[in-house]
């Protein structure tokens, strides 16, 4: 298992339209290097349309889907409801645009993170026929956002992002000794912690090792880009992110922003083909 390539991939929501450039432009050149690959969030969701190589498929939900209020509705939320409806999201997406799923299922193998609810740990599983809906809802299923909690394999879940934004370490646990990362956020980016420890822990009362992730939760990810900067003597990680000009936040609803997103994103893809 020593000595193999993966590729990960950050989530980030909206941001997703980065990376959503970036594997498009490796799927115009074919480019499928990698022995695995793991994704967050959004970033597993990209992940769907490049091992299943159907181009244009992320941009797609992202900019036609995911804008529309049927998934991101402020009134649903006041009104007890979703603020948004991931699986109606992943449901939608299938049938619009259904998946390859010969391809995607015989490819690459594709590995997901989701933060277990019980743990407040992140646990890593390998995304498969049987699992797939349930597995790509519960690494994306934003906490308090969305009241739905996902369930499969015995445990409960909520986004993935919240114990593990950037499983670059759990890459290279597995084997991985050249490693790619998609980040969402340009290079100079650190997280902060939240300012209200109380809140947080108020929030999460039922769920109180969801809400101590949550705390430490900058610790970890600015940690994950120590890694990537100063990887062990025996690692080669290579950094795709967008550049500082990059607009685009969790909740971006404009088009034209997005739009200019994704270019970033197949420019940056280009760029790093072109340097291999």
């Amino acid at each position: 298992m020593a000595d193999q390539k993966a590729l990960v991939v950050e989530g980030g929501a909206m941001r997703g339209i980065f990376a959503s450039g970036v594997l498009d432009s490796f799927m115009d050149s074919d480019y499928r290097p990698y022995d695995f690959v793991m994704g967050v969030s959004a970033g597993a969701s990209n992940l769907v349309g490049y091992l299943s190589h159907q181009p244009l498929r992320s941009y797609q939900v992202i900019t036609q889907l995911a804008t529309s209020k049927t998934f991101y509705n402020p009134r649903r939320f006041l009104q007890g409801g979703n603020l948004v409806d991931v699986r109606w999201l992943i449901d939608e997406a299938n049938r619009r645009y259904p998946i390859d799923e010969e391809r995607l299922f015989s490819s690459i193998p594709f590995f997901a993170a989701a933060t277990n609810i019980s743990t407040g740990q992140a646990d890593y599983y390998q995304v498969t026929r049987d699992n797939f809906v349930t597995a790509i809802e519960a690494t994306s299923a934003l906490p308090l956002v969305y009241r739905r909690t996902p369930c499969f394999s015995g445990s409960c879940y909520t986004d993935g992002g919240v114990a593990d934004s950037i499983p670059v370490k759990e890459a290279y646990r597995r084997g991985a000794r050249d490693i790619t990362v998609i980040l969402s956020h340009p290079l100079s980016y650190q997280m902060r912690k939240p300012k209200s420890e109380w809140m947080m822990k108020r929030l999460f009362a039922r769920y109180p090792e969801v809400a101590h992730s949550i705390i430490h939760r900058a610790e970890k990810y600015n940690g994950a880009l120590e890694f990537i900067h100063n990887p062990p003597k025996d690692a080669r990680i290579q950094v795709i992110a967008p550049p500082e000009t990059f607009a685009v936040k969790r909740l971006t609803m404009k088009k034209p922003l997005l739009d200019r997103g994704y270019e970033m994103g197949l420019s940056a893809g280009r760029q790093h083909i072109q340097s291999q």
